[in-house]
């Protein structure tokens, strides 16, 4: 088991198995895949992209002014073309907007050039969290549990697909990464390829 206790040399060894491949989060918006992502990238010495931020780069709009003004399916669209062209790049640590991974084709080009994680949360953890911030469309206006519950009924079956399921609920970050070295380094151990 690796922990994050073991000496640095010991860490660095077992991380470029896992520094290999993209590293692909995928949840509910609020599971953590941005912050845990960082946190994740720094921990493994590997670049981190955020696809949110990369599809506001390539439309200079921000998400809820791509929902507004093109909608859901365009936004759609768009995401699935920069999560297309982050996963032909160099190996990183990659966080998903909440419905990429819904997407047929984005899902597929993450199994075949990346490792996906699934961040999972309970609906309160995740509604707490996202009341933080009013910039997610997909709850302008609504309330967050109820869109929430609807969006984990239809996604979590498609999410379960993932490579490795993580608890992101209430403990530290820190705690949540840890898990998923360990997780990852039992797949690499697996399937070294």
């Amino acid at each position: 088991m690796l922990t994050m206790e073991q000496p640095t040399n010991d860490r660095a060894g077992a991380h470029d198995a896992l520094r290999r491949r993209t590293i692909v989060l995928v949840g509910l918006m609020g599971a953590g895949k941005t912050s845990v992502g960082k946190r994740l990238a720094a921990e493994l010495d590997m670049p981190f992209r955020d696809a949110d931020d990369e599809i506001e780069q390539a439309a200079g709009l921000t998400i809820p002014e791509i929902f507004e003004l093109y909608g859901e399916e365009r936004f759609r669209e768009g995401e699935r073309r920069v999560a297309q062209r982050l996963l032909g790049d160099a190996p990183h640590v990659l966080a998903t907007g909440g419905g990429a991974f819904m997407d047929p084709a984005t899902r597929e080009a993450i199994k075949t050039n990346a490792v996906s994680v699934w961040l999972k949360a309970d609906i309160e953890v995740l509604a707490r969290r996202v009341a933080r911030k009013d910039t997610r469309p997909l709850l302008s206006g609504k309330d967050p549990r109820e869109v929430l519950t609807r969006l984990a009924a239809v996604r979590e079956p498609v999410y379960a697909l993932a490579d490795l399921t993580i608890e992101s609920g209430e403990r530290p970050h820190a705690a949540t990464v840890a898990a998923i070295i360990e997780g990852l380094t039992a797949l690499a151990e697996k399937d070294p390829a």
